[in-house]
């Protein structure tokens, strides 16, 4: 173990270093805690303004709701007394996996981060998005719903990071290069996961699980690395998978949640009348994404088979496979005797406490504790 004295010295070193990236991205220090620098005299009326860390650039969650919400309704909501600047998290200079840290320390005091990126440190904090545990998006509320006073209690007394908003992206589903009947059929088959739980998911099935990242989807396929991918519906058909694979399995592997949270002193350092204004205004923000992402999950798969409905993609000719009877079982069965109690290994005693005591008896599934 290393003396204490050397590890804050490395602790604030990191801090330090990733500062500066968000600072860099942010448009400088005064910008990067959270407000603009004092204006001149002649300014004085100018609105006070936030610097926000947003979800993933170019999607739709960014660019319909989370960007105008900040640098448009704000304004207008507000009656030109408060503003706001957004950068997606994925453009602002600092690693995802560093978010929850930053918010921590103050770096980034107004930031998103993808619930994902917690499966290293905090692997208790993924469970609501388990690869299995949603097979549509209104378990998936029923089950964030169980979770989600945990969640945000255990954010504020331990990282001291208020959660203001849960985002959701689209539907995570399997695309295949050839024919696929069933879930079954991945067996054997190497296939894009982007965490440890899809693995669980896809190794469950006698799949080769191969951990790749989101830009690497189409070069890994075509390279002939992967067989098959697991990716958003309609984030799919914008990298262009109806061109390269052929089928496109219904069923949601997962989904991907996203927190948006503040610096606990930076939230309690607003003005009360904004914080008022953002108390009653994220849950519709929040409510608006995800009502885009159901829209998004269906339109996508429209798009994907070429179906009239597509409005918001490119048509392509994939073959849908609907979720069969067997499917489902399959799912619940990997979920109750693979998925859940290798998450329980990772996370440790404790978690397979806060399951039961959450999630667990809303979708009628007790986790053992690790051995």
């Amino acid at each position: 173990m290393q003396p204490m004295p050397a590890l804050r010295f490395r602790l604030r070193r990191r801090a330090a270093v990733l500062l500066c990236a968000a600072c860099a991205a942010l448009g400088g220090l005064p910008q990067a805690m959270g407000q603009t620098a004092a204006p001149p005299a002649t300014a004085a009326a100018a609105p006070y303004k936030l610097r926000i860390v947003g979800g993933l650039a170019g999607i739709n969650q960014y660019t319909r709701q989370e960007e105008p919400f900040w640098t448009k309704e704000l304004l207008r909501m507000s009656g030109g007394r408060f503003d706001a600047e957004i950068v997606p998290f994925d453009r602002a200079g600092v690693p995802g996996a560093e978010m929850l840290r930053l918010l921590q320390l103050g770096v980034v005091p107004f930031g998103t981060t993808l619930m994902s990126s917690f499966t290293a440190q905090y692997p208790e904090y993924t469970a609501p998005d388990l690869a299995g545990l949603n097979p549509d998006i209104a378990t998936l509320k029923s089950t964030l719903a169980a979770f989600r006073p945990y969640l945000e209690k255990v954010l504020r007394d331990q990282h001291g990071v208020e959660a203001l908003a849960v985002y959701v992206y689209p539907a995570q589903v399997v695309f295949c290069k050839k024919p696929l009947r069933a879930l079954a059929d991945l067996a054997g088959r190497r296939t894009r996961v982007s965490s440890s739980t899809q693995a669980d998911f896809v190794g469950a099935l006698g799949g080769v699980p191969v951990l790749t990242g989101f830009a690497q989807i189409v070069p890994s396929l075509t390279a002939g690395n992967t067989e098959c991918a697991i990716t958003g519906t309609m984030s799919g058909n914008t990298l262009g998978l109806p061109a390269i694979t052929s089928h496109m399995h219904a069923l949601p592997v997962t989904w991907g949640l996203a927190i948006f949270g503040a610096n606990q002193a930076a939230w309690e350092a607003l003005p009360p009348d904004l914080r008022a204004l953002l108390r009653r205004e994220l849950p519709r923000l929040e409510a608006a994404i995800w009502e885009e992402s159901e829209r998004e999950t269906s339109d996508g798969m429209a798009c994907n088979r070429g179906a009239p409905a597509c409005v918001g993609g490119r048509k392509g000719s994939m073959v849908v496979v609907p979720v069969s009877s067997q499917d489902e079982r399959n799912r619940h069965e990997i979920l109750a005797s693979t998925v859940l109690p290798r998450w329980v290994q990772r996370c440790g005693v404790r978690c397979a406490q806060v399951w039961n005591q959450t999630i667990g008896p809303v979708r009628g599934l007790a986790a053992a504790p690790a051995k």
